[in-house]
């Protein structure tokens, strides 16, 4: 007797299906339990996508069962498009009661996209909100989304330097909840610029009596309110910070970036670049819902233009016809050629974009990547020559290991500069980088090849 084993991808959609069900049930019976168990199963197995199957009327009431507070949770772990869609299908009262239950910055991200896709929906939302908390997103809207501003939260606490330190701790009990995170109380002056950082931990183990200015430290860490969100994100990492002020042009403190924010942050630059390296511009949508028209959009321009430059090893192949004998190795060339390019590319736009290498670098960047093609190149010849020369002789051989050597060193060095060349001129290395260094090594390593064949053969 066998099993049968049912498939991942099915036994997921199976378990979602059923959880459906369940929610349907559970609303239309008004079970407060039975609902807030499923709330918590959507979380454990990753299907909050589920509410967006809900018809409008069963998310006001399953809004009425749970609450603001659970669908605030619920709706803050999904994509911001997922979750403007379903605000979009509540009243509008209840999308701006859960609005302001999710904290400042998650808030905003979701309303730029309710607004994007029904600006008359995201009108009256603002309308039904608390003035206050209207006015936030409002003012981080105005900040544009990849800078500091438009992943700050303004949910901070600042205190004068004259307080207390008993007085600064009462003062955090009153605002705890509103608060994002309160690991640092920061210290500003009567006109709120920032002064000082006190960590919460010196704080409760000073004495009562002890005045805020003897506590906090002046060595601040911060960053403007127009750096991009990567420099950001980048410094609070570096500096091993729980927070990272913002302060806009006088140095009046205006927002925090917490580590989560970061870790938005990380991995969307992070799925960026992955896009970028392949020669495709990035979605800026999650890849389910994106639509075949899209993914055209974004991968057509660069791989056309990467397809005519292709025609260039087509052209040294007709003005150069290499003989039988050499054919069979060119695929192994111009393949390692890429290679070589591909790897040095990939480590050079990796250590651009977190600081570590700029423009002025290019002397040592490139010395260095032709020390390691030059080894690399020396061991693959070695193999290359053994390989090429048993079959059709020593010449054969030599011609081949030489030029992977020479293709190597070649690729190294183009590697190594284009990079830096594309910055300085405004173009994003990630995107060129990789797929044009292979196009231009495949026909300049045929040409490569070619050369070194007509100088030690005499015939080729």
């Amino acid at each position: 007797m066998t099993d049968t084993l049912t498939p991942p991808e099915t036994a997921q959609s199976e378990t979602a299906r059923s959880l459906l069900e369940e929610i349907r049930e559970a609303v239309g019976a008004g079970d407060v339990e039975r609902a807030q168990a499923c709330a918590h199963r959507m979380l454990e197995v990753d299907a909050l996508a589920l509410l967006e199957d809900l018809a409008p009327a069963e998310l006001s009431r399953l809004f009425a069962i749970l609450g603001d507070e659970t669908l605030a949770v619920l709706l803050s772990r999904l994509d911001d498009r997922d979750a403007a869609r379903i605000l979009t299908r509540m009243s509008a009262a209840q999308a701006a009661d859960i609005l302001e239950e999710i904290d400042p910055d998650d808030a905003t991200d979701i309303f730029a996209e309710v607004e994007q896709a029904n600006p008359t929906a995201a009108g009256t939302i603002l309308v039904e909100m608390e003035p206050d908390e209207a006015a936030e997103i409002r003012d981080l809207m105005a900040y544009e989304g990849d800078t500091a501003g438009g992943i700050m939260t303004p949910a901070f606490v600042a205190v004068f330097p004259d307080l207390r330190a008993d007085e600064t701790v009462r003062a955090l009990r009153q605002v705890a909840e509103e608060a994002e995170t309160i690991n640092y109380v920061y210290v500003v002056d009567r006109d709120e610029r920032l002064i000082g950082v006190l960590s919460l931990h010196n704080l409760v183990l000073s004495r009562p009596d002890r005045p805020v200015a003897d506590l906090m430290t002046t060595d601040i860490v911060s960053v403007p309110v127009d750096a991009d969100q990567e420099f950001a994100a980048r410094l609070l990492t570096e500096r091993n910070l729980l927070a990272l002020p913002v302060v806009d042009a006088d140095g009046r403190l205006i927002g925090i970036i917490t580590q989560d924010d970061v870790a938005d942050i990380l991995e969307e630059e992070a799925t960026e670049d992955i896009e970028r390296l392949g020669g495709s511009q990035p979605l800026d949508t999650p890849y389910r819902t994106a639509s075949v028209a899209l993914l055209v959009r974004r991968r057509l321009g660069w791989l056309m233009f990467l397809f005519v430059a292709g025609f260039l090893t087509a052209s040294v192949l007709e003005a150069f016809p290499p003989s039988a004998v050499l054919i069979p190795f060119i695929p192994l060339i111009i393949g390692t050629g890429g290679n070589v390019g591909s790897q040095t590319v990939t480590t050079l736009v990796r250590a651009m974009a977190v600081g570590e290498v700029q423009l002025r670098d290019v002397g040592w960047v490139l010395l260095k990547e032709l020390s390691v093609g030059l080894a690399m190149g020396l061991a693959m010849a070695v193999v290359a020559f053994f390989r090429a020369g048993i079959p059709e002789g020593r010449e054969i051989g030599l011609v081949v290991a030489a030029t992977i050597v020479c293709v190597t060193l070649w690729s190294a060095t183009v590697a190594a500069v284009l990079p830096l060349l594309l910055r300085r001129l405004n173009i994003d290395p990630a995107v060129v980088s990789a797929p044009l260094i292979t196009t231009l090594v495949d026909a300049t390593g045929l040409l490569i090849y070619l050369s070194i064949a007509g100088a030690i053969l005499t015939e080729v």
